[in-house]
């Protein structure tokens, strides 16, 4: 057994008292708050660093701010940085190590310097605009055609904030006129859970959207409205950012502060101030279409009457062009009718004087070759049976009869002599 034996609180004020003469100055020292807890004025927080590149802790500690210069610290915190103080920022911290037998190491804090925290957050910033640029992705939303109209939006918002009552109190105007339906999804926009909340809400109000509307919304409202300014860097996420930058709807946000902007501002296809404001810029822009159509209706009434002015001056200029050729074309057809007319009464003229001297020529001949005619020039008709013969061979008879101009003679064939 060893001859020098210690207590557990003897050794621990030991320790307690080697902390305090080598670490009896207070040093400047980069810490990530994990957690932050007031109680009787008294600020507890969690100190913490992580890994580079990594959200493995690698060191941590208990820290304190007494309530005799707390109000102070974070009155000065706030007021240089515009914002509170609160768990997930990277702060600069002036500490002096504390060491208890009885609650263990921890580190007071006297001072926080703010530029520190105010240049990480920018430098986070930056570096999300940064890959979002490399990535080809932090004007793509931005450059989607705005809608002609708005018919359709997907709003996510916190539930039962502030902001989204006001959303709501223009929006439930233009609901019920059935002017424009909004379909409202929440999410969390505080916290480290924030980011993830927004894109799960997103996915998940896609995702029903698909399944209810055949087309896509004209709109992705994304408001938050009130709350505290550093819950802003809880949105200031790559992996939302990204997403949202590839959605082929335009983005509007209204995050609620008009000072500090947040990466969603930076990439959404429009930014307003606050959550009234996004409203009213859709109310805007529904109004401004309505004008639109006003005027394009005023146009085509314009133009419809000029053109029915035209195509009735036109059809009376053809109708007046049809009556004059068709009195042409009636005048020529008389003068032809006319014409033909004369023609046919002339060549009938003509006809029937040719016919009349046929008739006459006809009668002349008929009356030459009448048999009486015939027969006073000479000559006489032989007839054999009652008949009249012109050939030896139909004689048939002895007897036959001749005929001459001015009487008969019966005769008695004697001899038949044919012509040699």
């Amino acid at each position: 057994m060893p001859d020098q034996q210690l207590s557990l609180s003897e050794y621990l004020e030991t320790v307690q008292e080697i902390v305090k003469i080598s670490f009896g100055d207070p040093v400047w020292v980069k810490a990530e708050i994990r957690s932050l807890n007031t109680k009787s004025g008294h600020c507890y927080l969690e100190l913490a660093e992580k890994e580079e590149g990594t959200d493995k802790v690698i060191a941590s500690c208990k820290g304190t701010i007494w309530k005799s210069t707390a109000a102070k610290l974070l009155y000065k915190f706030q007021n240089e940085s515009g914002m509170e103080l609160s768990k997930d920022l990277n702060v600069l911290i002036k500490v002096k190590a504390s060491f208890s037998p009885q609650y263990g190491f921890s580190v007071n804090i006297e001072d926080i310097d703010s530029s520190f925290t105010l240049g990480d957050l920018a430098r986070r910033y930056q570096q999300i605009v940064k890959q979002l640029t490399e990535d080809g992705l932090i004007d793509k939303n931005k450059k989607l055609p705005t809608p002609f109209d708005i018919n359709k939006v997907l709003v996510i918002a916190p539930e039962q904030a502030a902001g989204l009552g006001d959303f709501r109190k223009d929006a439930d105007i233009l609901h019920k006129a059935g002017v424009c339906e909004f379909i409202y999804h929440s999410a969390t926009f505080q916290g480290n859970t924030a980011a993830a909340s927004i894109i799960a809400s997103l996915s998940q109000g896609l995702r029903q959207w698909a399944n209810e509307y055949k087309t896509p919304p004209d709109l992705i409202v994304i408001i938050r409205g009130g709350g505290a300014v550093n819950d802003l860097a809880y949105l200031n996420d790559y992996d939302l950012a990204a997403l949202l930058c590839k959605r082929s709807v335009p983005i509007w946000v209204g995050i609620g502060h008009e000072r500090d902007k947040t990466i969603l501002d930076e990439i959404a296809h429009r930014s307003f101030d606050t959550p009234s404001k996004v409203i009213g810029g859709i109310r805007n822009h529904i109004a401004e279409r309505v004008d639109e159509v006003k005027v394009f209706i005023q146009s085509i009434q314009l133009y419809s009457q000029q053109q029915i002015q035209a195509y009735q001056s036109q059809n009376d200029q053809l109708m007046q062009i049809t009556k004059s050729m068709a009195q042409a074309q009636l005048n020529q057809a008389s003068k032809q009718a006319d014409q033909v007319k004369t023609n046919v009464h002339y060549f009938a003229q003509q006809q029937l004087k040719r016919a009349t001297l046929n008739v006459e020529t006809l009668m002349r001949m008929t009356l030459i070759q009448n048999p009486t005619n015939v027969l006073a020039r000479g000559y006489a008709i032989v007839r054999s049976g009652g008949k009249a013969i012109t050939s030896i061979h139909q004689a048939k008879d002895q007897t036959l009869a001749i005929q001459l101009h001015d009487g008969l003679i019966n005769t008695q064939v004697l001899q038949v002599k044919p012509n040699e």
